[in-house]
């Protein structure tokens, strides 16, 4: 997915960048980093390196802890994990989490002009953001009509937006959080190419050409991002205040285990559950019945709005790496699912073939950068 918002990132670009021969993608997490680097070679992308570092022990607390780092302990963590996977591109891109931007919609008549946007879309943004304008960068971006089909040129009932209303797709982000980024990577003597929101990249990443509406569930140790994409645009984004630390927490306390010991568990049997724990996959469902919950409410919504029901669910993020988490999802949806694997988008030595398809949803944000650096 090309971002199609230009105004925000770079050097005076904030999402400029690309046409280099190499490209570092780089994902701070809240309980991880991940990096990935990779070049052009006749005309293909292919994998150069990738590594991981858990940001925990930089806070003295057990591997795949959420974590609220200074920036010296980010930027100490950084250092170390592009020396242990051998990066050599100084140009990087990083992302932006969610957290610290906003992503909504708004509609305005469509008689709107494209050059009255820049004045009336600040106006209308200020009802969504619970900050001054003056502490956020803006974006955004006017959705293509979906053409309607002939049913509901026949009935207008059907209609999945009004003809008089013209969508537009607004992006806010906190200058702080950028500010505070570009202070990192000058921190590691690097280069920044561009920013981007994280769940651009991880579109990028996971999609292929796809014609319906896909729902991208990505399962975060925080959070899970819940992004609906027709026809290459967002059309609608939900965060779930709920990821794979809280399932975690969960099962250690339950169960009086230290942290290290139920995460090992909840790799190692997930949904499927333990033998020795009967109740292991039980404390797991209560987490992730919620999420699919909450999902279901946000795509009820989006049935209603639009008239439009999700073809696909991809999941993505090291939380959908849970064991069973593909079956319940596909007794929850009435809709394909399946696992993201960002690393098919690239060449790569086949004996890593199975190891990168394993570990890709991981990847998927970090990646998605490094391929937008490509283009």
């Amino acid at each position: 997915m090309d971002n199609p918002f230009k105004k925000f990132f770079s050097s005076g670009n904030l999402f400029g960048g690309g046409g280099s021969d190499s490209a570092v993608g780089i994902d701070i997490g809240s309980s991880s980093i991940k990096v990935v680097e990779i070049k052009k070679k006749n005309g293909k992308a292919v994998l150069e390196t990738y590594g991981a570092i858990a940001l925990g022990p930089y806070a003295d607390l057990d591997n795949g802890r959420v974590t609220n780092l200074p920036a010296e302990k980010i930027v100490e963590a950084l250092k170390e994990v592009l020396k242990q996977s051998g990066v050599t591109t100084p140009s990087v891109a990083l992302s932006v989490p969610v957290q610290s931007s906003l992503i909504f919609t708004i509609d305005l008549p469509a008689q709107v002009k494209q050059s009255e946007l820049a004045s009336i879309i600040p106006t209308e943004a200020r009802k969504y953001i619970p900050v001054p304008i003056t502490e956020v960068s803006l974006d955004w971006f006017v959705l293509p009509k979906k053409e309607a089909s002939f049913e509901e040129a026949n009935n207008p009932d059907l209609a999945s937006l009004p003809a008089d209303k013209t969508e537009v797709l607004v992006v806010a982000i906190q200058n702080d959080a950028v500010s505070k980024y570009r202070s990192l990577v000058s921190q590691c003597s690097l280069e920044a190419g561009f920013f981007e929101i994280e769940i651009f990249s991880s579109i990028r990443a996971n999609f292929e050409h796809e014609l319906s509406p896909v729902l991208l569930m990505d399962f975060g140790a925080s959070h899970t991002k819940l992004s609906i994409v027709e026809f290459g645009s967002v059309r609608g984004f939900h965060i779930i205040n709920r990821g794979g630390a809280d399932i975690t927490d969960a099962i250690s306390k339950s169960l009086s285990i230290p942290y290290s010991k139920a995460e090992e568990m909840k790799k190692e049997f997930g949904l499927f559950g333990s033998p020795a724990e009967k109740s292991l996959s039980d404390i797991i469902k209560i987490h992730t019945d919620y999420i699919f919950s909450e999902t279901n409410n946000v795509l009820l919504g989006y049935e209603k709005k639009y008239n439009r029901t999700i073809s696909k669910v991809i999941l993505t993020g090291g939380g959908s790496l849970l064991k069973g988490l593909p079956e319940t999802a596909s007794n929850n949806f009435r809709a394909e699912v399946k696992i993201g694997n960002p690393f098919s988008k690239i060449g790569a030595p086949a004996f890593l073939g199975k190891v990168l398809e394993t570990t890709g949803p991981e990847f998927a944000i970090a990646l998605g950068l490094a391929l937008r650096k490509l283009q």
